[in-house]
């Protein structure tokens, strides 16, 4: 009897650390797309490519849909304080192809990193600053 009791006793503290754990992902982008992994293909006749730094982190955000579906969606908030702004997204609603985190790199975004999101997930927030690098942004992710 006492061993039941016991099993009960941890399963109380336990369960309540996995229903916590469940609720937050952790996202995160990379902070860079490093040179080596970047190259280009089918360049002009007589041009030689040559790529000798890597391209920042400059944003992300979640999508509706894989990345070729071009599923961008809009911030429902936005607050700014000092330094830093964030920008809220509800992830409510039917995704039949799933949420997606998208990072950008680059000045504009040229070359994208995406990853599929749990589908639970309702609510992200995407807190930015100003990174080292010209064009970086530091982002910090919550997705819930």
């Amino acid at each position: 009897m006492q061993h039941k009791r016991l099993l009960a006793g941890a399963a109380c503290c336990i369960f309540p650390v996995f229903a916590q754990a469940a609720v937050s992902a952790p996202y995160a982008c990379p902070e860079s797309v490093p040179a080596t992994s970047i190259s280009l293909n089918a360049v002009p006749a007589g041009w030689t490519p040559y790529i000798d730094s890597p391209l920042y982190l400059s944003a992300a955000a979640p999508i509706d849909g894989a990345p070729e579906r071009k599923g961008q969606l809009v911030a429902s908030g936005e607050r700014k304080k000092k330094g830093e702004t964030t920008l809220s997204y509800r992830l409510e609603g039917r995704y039949p192809e799933g949420k997606w985190l998208q990072c950008s790199y680059g000045a504009h975004g040229e070359v994208t990193l995406s990853k599929r999101m749990d589908d639970s997930i309702s609510l992200c927030e995407f807190v930015y600053r100003k990174g080292r690098k010209a064009g970086q942004n530091e982002i910090d992710i919550d997705c819930r």
